[in-house]
């Protein structure tokens, strides 16, 4: 009986740190804004200074479409770069038709970078 019990214990140990640790992380920050002042709002906290519109409105009122073009070209051109870096790792291997093709990716991206420039996509005011 002793020695099955004792299979048992590092488990036991395990779950007890997991936990111990789990709790830690969960309550020492909220202690902490307690006694730092952190959870005390104020206007200067409550200001709007990453999305641009107040944060604490109404859930469906509509915002300008601008922030939405501006992360899909963020995602377009982050992707670009992405394809950019293992192609040029593997030119040597792939040859002229790995080449073209990604010429080809470059002029399709460039056409719609120019688009969206013509549109005025990319004008902030």
């Amino acid at each position: 009986m002793a020695s099955v019990a004792g299979g048992y214990l590092p488990i036991l140990l395990f779950l007890g740190v997991a936990m111990a640790l789990s709790t830690a992380f969960v309550l020492l920050p909220m202690i902490v804004a307690k006694f730092t002042g952190a959870s005390k709002p104020y206007a200067d906290k409550l200001a709007e200074y990453e999305c641009g519109f107040p944060a604490f409105e109404d859930s469906r009122s509509q915002f300008d479409v601008r922030f939405y073009l501006v992360a899909i070209l963020f995602i377009i051109f982050d992707l670009e770069a992405a394809f950019l870096f293992p192609w040029a790792v593997a030119l040597g291997g792939i040859g002229f038709a790995g080449w073209a093709a990604m010429m080809i990716f470059l002029a399709e991206l460039g056409l719609g970078y120019a688009y969206a420039w013509k549109k005025g996509a990319l004008d902030w005011e």
